[in-house]
């Protein structure tokens, strides 16, 4: 059996343990066991209460999302979803009191189980979660939680969790309702689960109470009416209709709460039947659970034992201070240097800063605010590396630079350490040559600002070996971020393909169209800011020296020097306008000292053209030029998986989630539309838009991305 049952006094405790699985997961089987587990606690006359909990180290991971995913009919989905929701509703309807242990996580439809019975304790351990994240998938929760919590919690309590996806850690879940007690540890959680049975032997559901009203009131009521009048608005601006999951859920709500709750209920499954069978779904359970756990649980040559227990870091700059706080956050010691001891200070003040931060919101206390800044130590002297485990050099984008601080810090480092560049662009096997040990020498790219971006891209040279590639994973994963594995090449991945984006952008401007309506496309596309937004965030004078110093590279390599639009846009406005983006004040936006940024009113002035085109060709060519330079970078062998492109795309520039990413896009759009839809936009706008030859080798094989690409 999956579930076992331990009686004592009248009281049944019910040890959930999925068999096969190293986690409670929802899928026929646990609803099998969970509906024999309710016979046989209906057929005990002497039970006087239920205290659910968990054999595993978690309570409920949630629904089985592999089974999920394969189906491709709405009506099998909901037949499941209708068989968890009866089972839940019959522990809710036991007659005896039932309170929810929770020895761990439990999100998604794990919390829904916690929500079916009557009082619910979490174990207070900083690494559990409990929410509702089904949004995240393209889904909603529809084992009952929307409309549990919304009855629990109150309407506008309730949708900002549901809507976010929010997870939470258990002082939060309680402070907000998610649960009602805290227990620091098993005993006195199942104490507390006794003596609630104890003070509560006729329990019952609050809206089984024909009374029972939603606090705050329904969605008649007036200030909930009012809320309503603008709430679907601003989800519809914040989503840009790209995300239905959000649309269903306040359609879910708002119709649930004129219902009582077996009519809420069903309104929810049929809401959720029609999120599950949607191809938004699809795509972001194929990168955020099937091709996430693949980047993350790869295997690796190296053990536990060659962690990093000591970090150097060159240079105390906006990167170089935020890789310091990501690794001191995690138990890793620091040398952050830079070439003062006053700048190397303030590059420690930025921890400091974010700490704070951290320490008034409640996240943690003092005393190990102080323990995190102690593993800091800011130096301007060289000698201080020693014996250091990995030394990253974040530096200035200069190669002479790099390999000065290389050849001066390297041989500090333990006798099997290895040296990192965080560089963003410029190849790391020129950088290595710089190196004594190029095959201990890496790329290890972060991204900006680094306490809130979750990816890493990792770079193998062309003499990296395999030892170091997999140690560099290890340290990705030690700061629990995200790791992805590519070749080198100009620009890697990450920032090629995101640049396409952003020069495409520049080429429409350049074309003569209306900057609000580029800005909008770039929206609509999914992504999270406009191409001429970011322009601004990266420097339009950092990407004239980047463009400058590209051209200089490849005259020097013998290789043709592309020419695109959009670099006669970026030379104009910061030689001949002196617009060199945000942080000189005025770029393509005028940022004033009081008041939102806005674009500037005299830039279409500058940018003369074409007629109007329609905002679905803006639209287009903003998402197929990264779809194409993605193909382009697994053909050449820059990347060599289907689920590092993904990740990369989303977690790295946030390409459109609800696509699953550049190479999921194309399967979601379809080969043959995407090949054509190319080939239309290389004979107009020019040959970056033609298809690599890798697409046309796929549409003669009829193949898809999905299958990994060997390294």
């Amino acid at each position: 059996m999956s579930f076992r049952i331990e009686k004592k006094d009248g009281i049944a405790t019910v040890w959930m343990d999925l068999e096969g699985k190293s986690t409670n997961v929802i899928n026929r089987a646990f609803v099998e066991a969970f509906q024999a587990t309710i016979e046989n606690l209906k057929s005990q006359s002497d039970l006087r209460g239920v205290i659910l909990t968990s054999a595993k180290r978690d309570f409920v991971a949630g629904a089985d999302l592999a089974v999920l995913f394969q189906m491709n009919d709405v009506s099998e989905a909901a037949e499941m979803l209708d068989g968890f929701k009866a089972v839940m509703r019959q522990l809710e309807q036991l007659g005896k009191p039932v309170v929810a242990a929770m020895n761990g996580t439990a999100l998604g439809g794990g919390y829904e189980v916690a929500l079916a019975c009557h009082h619910r304790i979490a174990l207070n351990h900083k690494s559990t979660k409990i929410g509702l994240p089904e949004v995240k998938l393209g889904l909603l929760p529809g084992g009952g939680g929307t409309q549990r919590l919304m009855r629990m919690l109150g309407i506008k309590s309730a949708l900002p969790l549901l809507l976010e996806g929010t997870e939470l850690n258990p002082s939060r879940a309680k402070a907000q309702g998610l649960v009602d007690d805290l227990a620091e540890d098993p005993e006195s959680m199942f104490a507390k689960a006794v003596a609630w049975i104890e003070a509560n032997p006729y329990a019952k559901a609050p809206w089984d109470d024909p009374k029972f009203r939603i606090p705050g009131g329904d969605s008649k009521k007036p200030e909930i009416a009012e809320m309503w009048a603008i709430t679907p608005s601003m989800v519809l601006q914040k989503t840009q209709g790209n995300y239905p999951a959000a649309r269903n859920i306040l359609a879910c709500v708002f119709e649930g709460s004129l219902l009582d709750f077996d009519n809420a209920s069903k309104v929810e499954s049929a809401y959720f039947a029609r999120c599950a069978a949607s191809p938004e779904a699809k795509n972001m359970i194929t990168a955020f659970w099937f091709q996430l756990n693949r980047v993350n649980k790869r295997k690796l040559s190296v053990g536990p034992e060659a962690a990093i227990q000591k970090l150097g870091i060159l240079g105390a700059g906006m990167m170089g201070s935020g890789i310091a706080y990501a690794a001191a956050s995690q138990n890793i010691q620091v040398v952050l240097k830079d070439v003062s001891k006053e700048a190397a200070e303030k590059g420690k003040d930025y921890s400091r800063k974010l700490l704070e931060k951290r320490v008034k919101k409640g996240a943690m206390d003092a005393q190990a605010m102080h323990q995190t800044l102690e593993r800091i130590q800011a130096t301007d002297q060289v000698a201080d590396l020693k014996d250091c485990d990995l030394i990253i050099e974040a530096v200035f984008e200069n190669r002479k630079l790099k390999a000065q601080v290389t050849q001066e810090s390297e041989p500090l480092l333990k006798s099997n350490g290895f040296f990192a560049s965080n560089t963003s662009t410029l190849p790391i096997t020129g950088l290595a040559e710089a190196s004594q040990h190029p095959e201990k020498f890496i790329g290890i790219h972060f991204f900006s600002p680094v306490d809130k971006m979750q990816l890493v891209e990792i770079i193998r040279g062309q003499n990296t070996d395999q030892t170091t590639v997999d140690r560099a994973i290890l340290f990705v994963q030690q700061l629990r971020k995200i790791p992805i594995v590519v070749n080198d090449g100009r620009g890697f991945y990450t920032s090629r393909v995101f640049s396409t984006y952003v020069r495409e952008g520049l080429a429409l401007l350049a074309e003569g169209q209306n900057p609000a309506r580029i800005e909008a496309a770039g929206l609509r596309a999914g992504m999270p800011v406009g191409p001429l937004a970011v322009s601004d965030e990266v420097s339009l004078e950092l990407m004239l020296h980047i463009q400058t110093q590209t051209e200089k590279d490849l005259a020097a390599e013998g290789k043709k020097v592309p020419q695109h639009p959009g670099n006669a846009v970026v030379n104009k406005m910061v030689l001949e306008l002196g617009r060199l983006g945000r942080k000189n004040g005025k770029g393509f936006y005028d940022y004033p000292e009081s008041g939102k940024k806005h674009l500037w009113p005299e830039l279409g002035q500058h940018f003369l053209g074409q007629e109007e085109l329609p905002l679905e060709t803006l639209i287009q060519r903003l998402t197929w030029i990264q779809a194409i330079e993605t193909v382009r970078c697994l053909e050449e062998g820059v990347l060599t998986s289907v689920a590092e492109a993904n990740i990369g795309s989303i977690f790295g520039w946030g390409f459109a989630p609800f696509k699953g990413g550049t190479l999921q896009f194309i399967n979601d759009c379809g080969l043959n539309k995407f090949i054509e839809t190319a080939e239309q936009m290389a004979k107009t706008y020019g040959d970056r838009f033609q298809p690599p030859a890798l697409l046309y080798t796929y549409q003669q094989e009829n193949k898809s991305f999905d299958d990994e690409v060997s390294a």
